[in-house]
């Protein structure tokens, strides 16, 4: 498994905490010709803002660049669909995902791609978000791992350095989003003793 970090405010490494957390929520079972990868991104924003963007499974284009527009088919709960609409620029137009978790209390959301006209068959991904202090002030530890098929003519390494350029993208921009929310809460920072 590949463990990579994003943008500012990131470790070069992953600590003690952040394997932890990868050990306990970012299990996936590999079969031959997947690959599999983790990214982690922090956001200065505290998590139950963060969380608000990201548990909003039928408002992905929130924070999500390459989404501009997504229908859920019932109500927001495990086994919802939804259909994406994909940026023109991407390979793919569609892309039909179905909630895999949502846990409001650890705050960990999983989908798999069900469908839609682009190669990232059998694939699924698990976010979890965790609390952080950066800069004295109440931050977020984002955490997102993914499983997929290797596409024919693709090698293990040009497929996961696809999706993890995906996934950094997102976290890139669902950090800016949190982070302009967070200027307009005015979170006041931690005072230690």
């Amino acid at each position: 498994m590949a463990i990579s970090g994003t943008g500012d405010g990131d470790s070069g490494g992953t600590s003690l905490t952040e394997r932890d957390y990868i050990k306990r929520h970012h299990k996936h079972e590999v079969r031959a010709c997947q690959c599999t990868s983790t990214v982690v991104k922090r956001i200065k924003a505290p998590v139950h803002l963060v969380w608000s963007l990201v548990r909003r499974f039928d408002e992905p284009q929130k924070y999500k660049p390459f989404v501009s527009a997504c229908n859920v088919q019932g109500d927001l709960e495990i086994g919802s669909v939804r259909q994406v609409n994909v940026c023109s620029g991407l390979p793919a137009t569609t892309s039909i995902e179905r909630l895999e978790l949502l846990n409001e209390e650890e705050h960990i959301l999983g989908m798999r791609i069900v469908g839609g006209d682009h190669r990232l068959q059998n694939y699924s991904s698990v976010i979890t978000l965790h609390p952080d202090i950066i800069e004295g002030r109440p931050g977020t530890l984002v955490i997102e791992s993914f499983v997929v098929d290797v596409p024919d003519g693709n090698t293990i390494d040009e497929t996961c350095y696809f999706v993890e350029a995906l996934i950094k993208c997102n976290l890139k921009s669902l950090a800016n989003v949190s982070e302009r929310l967070t200027v307009q809460d005015h979170t006041d920072p931690i005072v230690h003793v």
